[in-house]
């Protein structure tokens, strides 16, 4: 009946052994909860050098062990020139102080260990606030550690029964705003230590201004900042302020300063566990020059249509220091030098062209734009999508999704050839993975194959599926269905050219055929075999019962076209994709709301519930075909009494389209669900949909923090 709450968690009953954090990061004799400090040999074997905490020998200690009680000490770093040792330490998740019966609120903290200590945990958090002794049997407290002589009597200790003093931590701040610093924010926590800086250990033209030298930079995970941290002589805390904060960083994760002066950062991503598009490994350098300008957007107006061929084109530049720029810009091998950001150009022959733009400032500082592809003398075919009738936002379960396909050719016959369309449904993880899939065209790899193929001289000898002087695509694509090394094989095959495989005709190189698109057209042949690599395309209009596999979460469909290409100029391929979410809606840490309180917890954004009346919201929501709206919460101490919800629309006074109870729950169940059935049946999507917690008239929820997940949509 008596468990943590998001408080130190110093449970030595029988049996509770995993929720006391006394017998690991508390306990002398355990390296649990340590940052270790050893010499290591040549032969594996390793040392301990001397100013550990404990020397070796020392009854009911481990002598590796540098400094002791921390939760969880994320990213170490050791100050080069003095050897002081940061690193960041995540705290619970306690939202209220409970000083008389429990103790302190969650705190993160950023600490410094200029010689071997004690840092508290779990008796003690942040600059030394004590945690009070528990009886989790009978709900009683007891003492109020000691900073000055922490005392571990767990049963469940195998080392010293006295500890060495508490130390306070350097930084700390939980999440709430902090007075002590608040330069840190408010909301979702999770503190790094990055290095120390000082500018003559490194060498190279874009090592940090020396404005840095002997600052700590820090950092958090979830709220995105990094910080530079200024110390007094002694080595105490001075000021922190924003380092960098122009650059957006995606759940930094670590950093590290490479011998070049560059500041190395690996970004985790915006998502939990997760192909994130998002992450990835970058460098900060600093330019204390002139600087180069900073193109914003590149746009052309048409990218395809009939000759002649009028495109205009437009750069959205900026330089830095305010200097005069030039433009060069680039129609295919016409050249054009001015000093406007706009250009209009004609091609008056059919062809492929590239577009660019190059901008040098009046110091010779120069950018290149990213080069788009214009076809002069054929139009893109346009493709839609249209969900007929249905969920626009989620896949449902058990209720099917009818969709309509339509294409318009302009510059075709009016007619549309069947076997040039391709409609497919795929099931994905997340957005972000459909939107990375989607901007590099792995969904139409094999229809730009065929358009490729039908550019190229292959067409001579080859057809799909007719007799020629080659063998047929279907037939390449049978012969090789079955080897794992295919798609290579083919490409090698592309490019080089040969024979004797299928006679003695010889088959054309292809050298200027880059490798992207010798993969794709691989991929093209290959799909016409009975278990290739495309599935047979759905038809341009019909039902799909939605069926994703476990951790898929969004179907898409996509619908590509392929028209015939015209004289002297390459197929176009036209595509479009429609995506439906699963309907269970995750939060995250931007989740609109009022009085509650966004949190991460084993993997997932979660919304606290405070005692009064609160709201959070989500935009953009289609409930055509939703009859109930599940809405799951969680806790480790049951409420006292069940949770209402209303569903409003606008705002959290609009109009209530719902409402729904869960009932007080028993103790010792773990979470529970709201139903809030809809009283009106929607066919819309709605703009904004606000979600009100109505706590119950003259009745106390109780202490336990209550925690919402998710919100599942459902038609039944």
């Amino acid at each position: 009946a008596y468990v943590n709450s998001g408080f130190a968690p110093l449970n030595d009953s029988p049996g509770h052994e995993p929720y006391d954090a006394r017998r690991s990061s508390g306990n002398t004799n355990d390296l649990r909860g340590k940052i270790i400090r050893i010499r290591v040999n040549e032969g594996g074997t390793y040392d301990i050098p001397k100013g550990n905490l404990f020397p070796p020998g020392t009854e009911k200690t481990r002598p590796e062990s540098y400094t002791m009680g921390h939760r969880i000490p994320y990213r170490i770093s050791v100050d080069p020139t003095n050897s002081y040792v940061y690193w960041g330490d995540v705290g619970p998740d306690a939202q209220q102080d409970s000083v008389s019966s429990r103790g302190p609120r969650g705190y993160d903290e950023v600490n410094q260990a200029r010689e071997a200590g004690n840092f508290g945990w779990p008796l003690f958090i942040a600059d030394n606030k004590p945690y009070v002794a528990y009886d989790y049997e009978t709900g009683e407290s007891g003492v109020t550690f000691d900073p000055e002589k922490p005392v571990n009597n767990s049963r469940n200790n195998t080392g010293l029964t006295e500890l060495p003093k508490a130390m306070p931590a350097f930084i700390y701040y939980p999440y709430a705003s902090s007075m002590d610093f608040p330069q840190v924010g408010t909301g979702g926590r999770n503190a790094m230590a990055g290095p120390v800086y000082y500018a003559d250990l490194y060498s190279g033209k874009n090592i940090l201004p020396g404005y840095y030298d002997g600052k700590l930079i820090i950092y958090d995970w979830m709220r995105g900042w990094m910080k530079a941290v200024t110390f007094f002589e002694d080595g105490n805390f001075n000021k922190m302020e924003p380092f960098a904060s122009e650059v957006e960083i995606n759940s930094l994760i670590d950093m590290e300063l490479g011998p070049d002066g560059r500041l190395y950062l690996l970004e985790y991503g915006s998502g939990w566990f997760t192909r994130n598009a998002d992450s990835g490994l970058s460098y900060i350098e600093y330019n204390g020059g002139n600087r180069p300008p900073v193109i914003d957007d590149f746009i052309v107006d048409r990218t395809s249509g009939p000759l002649p061929l009028m495109i205009a084109a437009e750069v959205e530049a900026r330089d830095r220091e305010k200097d005069g720029v030039s433009y060069v810009w680039k129609f295919g091998d016409t050249r054009v030098e001015t000093q406007e950001p706009t250009m209009t150009h004609t091609f008056e022959e059919a062809g492929e062209y590239m577009v660019s733009v190059e901008i040098t400032d009046d110091k010779g500082a120069g950018i290149q734009s990213r080069t788009l592809s214009v076809v002069a003398g054929n139009s893109r075919p346009e493709v839609t999508i249209d969900i007929v009738g249905g969920n626009r936002s989620f896949m449902l379960p058990g209720v099917p999704v009818n969709y309509e396909v339509n294409v318009q050719d302009p510059d075709g016959s009016g007619s549309i050839e069947t076997e040039n369309l391709y409609v497919s449904v795929e099931y994905r993880e997340s957005l972000d993975a459909v939107n990375q899939s989607l901007g590099h065209q792995e969904l139409s790899a094999e229809v730009s194959g065929k358009s490729i193929a039908q550019a190229l001289d292959c067409k001579t000898c080859h057809k799909e599926r007719e007799a020629s002087i080659g063998p047929t695509y279907l037939e390449i694509a049978e012969k090789y269905q079955d080897n794992p090394d295919a798609t290579s094989y083919l490409q090698k095959k592309i490019v080089a050219g040969g024979s004797g495989v299928w006679g003695e005709v010889t088959m054309p190189a292809h050298p200027n055929i880059n490798s992207e698109e010798s993969r794709q057209l691989a991929l093209y042949i290959q799909s016409l075999a009975g278990n290739g690599h495309r599935k047979a395309s759905l038809p341009a209009s019909g039902s799909i019962l939605p069926d994703p596999k476990q951790g898929d979460k969004v179907l898409v469909l996509t619908a590509s076209y392929t028209d015939n290409g015209n004289e002297g100029v390459v197929p176009l391929t036209g595509s479009s994709a429609v995506t439906l979410k699963g309907s269970t809606v995750s939060f995250s840490p931007n989740t609109t709301n009022q009085g509650m309180m966004p949190i991460s917890f084993g993997g997932m954004d979660l919304l606290l519930l405070p005692p009064q009346e609160s709201w959070f919201a989500f935009e953009d929501i289609d409930l055509t075909g939703v009859k109930v709206a599940y809405l799951m919460a969680g806790w480790q101490e049951a409420p006292q009494t069940g949770l209402d919800f209303e569903m409003r629309l606008g705002s959290p006074k609009g109009k209530i389209i719902g409402s729904g109870s869960m009932p007080k729950p028993v103790s010792g169940q773990p979470g529970g669900v709201i139903p809030i059935q809809l009283s009106t049946q929607m066919e819309v999507k709605v703009s904004e949909l606000y979600f009100v917690y109505k706590p119950k008239a003259g009745t106390d929820r109780g202490a336990g923090a209550v925690a919402l997940m998710n919100v599942r949509f459902d038609s039944k």
